[in-house]
């Protein structure tokens, strides 16, 4: 009987974890739309809906508090609690980087345009990819699935130089668009960070099905 009631408590963790993982990534997609389609209510409803995320956050770790002191989790359960705990904040981040990203989009819309061609919105696109597969891997616990997900993180690093240099060569050659060409820096540094914690959200996919500690080591 005492499974059951913990296994219901992991489930409904499971879910509000997926969502908050869900809204987060549609945060993303949101913000790189504001870009694109220089669409200021997109970047706005970016922003505003931030708050939602910040409330599951909350209401995660407050869930996550109950069953450790109230349940006693044992084993994978234990692991699991741990983990998701863990792992909110790492989301709840990667919607605040969003929120950057649709700030930016709202001060870029107010200029002249200014085109770097398809690799910032192709990073965005991959880094989504990366969030949805990470957390898929984190939920339904499958290590190789995660290693996979951490390796494409090298696929993302590259595009970030490749767009680095396009706009740092860029704003050396047009003194015009230095103001533009820097927040464009900061939309990519974003979504490489974002990458970042996609990873990390990988990281304890091990811990959870192994008990293994993967941080700072290679698999």
């Amino acid at each position: 009987m005492q499974r059951r009631l913990i296994q219901d408590d992991v489930n409904r963790l499971r879910d509000r974890l997926m969502l908050m993982g869900g809204a987060c990534e549609k945060a993303i997609m949101l913000a790189m739309r504001a870009l694109g389609e220089r669409n200021t209510d997109l970047a706005d409803r970016v922003i505003r809906e931030d708050d939602i995320i910040d409330q599951m956050e909350l209401e995660i770790d407050q869930m996550c508090v109950d069953i450790l002191v109230l349940k006693q989790p044992a084993a994978s359960d234990l692991r699991f609690v741990v983990s998701v705990a863990r792992t909110a904040p790492m989301i709840e981040r990667i919607a605040d980087h969003a929120v950057n990203i649709a700030k930016h989009a709202l001060a870029l819309n107010e200029e002249p345009p200014l085109n770097f061609g398809d690799d910032p919105y192709r990073m965005g696109t991959i880094v989504q990819e990366i969030l949805v597969d990470a957390l898929d891997a984190f939920i339904e616990g499958e290590p190789d699935k995660a290693r996979a997900v951490i390796e494409r993180d090298d696929q993302v690093d590259g595009l970030y130089d490749e767009c680095y240099n396009e706009i740092i060569m860029r704003m050396g050659s047009e003194p015009g668009i230095v103001g533009r060409g820097a927040r464009w820096l900061y939309v990519i540094k974003h979504l490489e960070r974002i990458a970042d914690y996609a990873t990390n959200v990988c990281e304890q996919v091990t811990y959870v099905a192994r008990g293994q500690v993967i941080k700072h080591r290679v698999w």
